[in-house]
């Protein structure tokens, strides 16, 4: 099963902590297709805890993304002050990526090749800024 680790501010929504912010344009919808075509096991990965842990929870779910663990690699795991947060995850979506963010068209595709390494061919790459939402529109209809 691949395991995917993703971050909540500035990779789901923009960056207002404490606040919840916008959603990022087609975040929550590549995640839910990640999960279905893929049996992906997604991972809430972030920095929040507390009230404003339990708000992005609460956000992602009431859009219908929920996450098999939040901030652990189980969700029955539980964290100690010495013991570091590290997951076993085989992905890490997240804004402080090498490069940022990519889309998340090129981010379901980057998954779908089964290598993410290897993103999209140079053609497909070209042409992306020019279709990027005609390219989101072929994946959610």
């Amino acid at each position: 099963m691949l395991t995917i680790a993703v971050d909540f501010d500035e990779t789901i929504v923009t960056h207002e902590y404490p606040r919840i912010g916008k959603d990022i344009p087609f975040a929550i919808e590549t995640l839910l297709k990640i999960q279905s075509d893929f049996q992906a096991c997604l991972i809430l990965w972030t920095v929040r805890e507390g009230k404003e842990l339990d708000e992005a929870v609460a956000y992602c779910k009431n859009k219908g993304l929920e996450f098999f663990a939040v901030n652990n690699n189980y969700p029955e795991e539980k964290q100690t002050d010495k013991q570091p947060r590290k997951l076993k995850a085989d992905l890490f979506i997240d804004d402080r990526n090498l490069g940022g963010l990519p889309d998340w068209g090129v981010i379901y595709q980057m998954i779908a090749t089964g290598n993410p390494l290897k993103p999209l061919s140079a053609e497909l790459l070209s042409e992306y800024p020019r279709t990027k939402q005609s390219f989101l529109k072929r994946i959610f209809g």
